[in-house]
């Protein structure tokens, strides 16, 4: 996927932060992990962007995971119906709700990453900057926990 790199999908699909695409977003590499599916870094390692930028800033993910869900069912359907050849109503619900709850757990993460690629863009300057440049461009501010 390096040639995607840059560019908005390349940061929703492998999780990386939007501005610099050097740090990966989430506590927990493996989606599957449920107690830290959602687990969001505090801040990227190289450029500093917070990842949670206001409270209640994900809720805007909803209406893109809703979105990524339809599609999935859509498609999840036209395998049964059409290429497998099941007829029976009850198989094919059966079907795309597996499907569903299966890949739920990355529907999430990828509508996260997909409502912040919206808003947040790349910033190649950021990218080619070290580490120490950012930080002294754009030092963190002190948080309490």
């Amino acid at each position: 996927m390096k040639f995607l790199k840059g560019t908005r999908l390349y940061s929703s699909l492998t999780g990386t932060c939007p501005v610099c695409q050097k740090t990966y977003m989430y506590e927990e590499h493996n989606a599957y992990k449920l107690s830290k599916t959602l687990l969001l870094k505090e801040r990227c390692d190289h450029c500093f962007l917070k990842f949670n930028m206001e409270p209640s800033f994900f809720f805007g993910a909803m209406y893109v995971s809703y979105s990524l869900g339809v599609a999935l069912a859509v498609a999840t359907f036209i395998i049964v119906f059409f290429f497998l050849g099941i007829k029976d109503k009850l198989y094919i619900l059966l079907s795309i709700t597996g499907v569903l709850i299966v890949l739920m757990p990355i529907i999430q993460r990828l509508s996260r990453n997909i409502w912040l690629n919206i808003f947040i863009g790349y910033d190649r300057r950021k990218a080619n900057n070290t580490r120490e440049e950012n930080l002294m461009e754009n030092p963190p501010m002190m948080t309490k926990k």
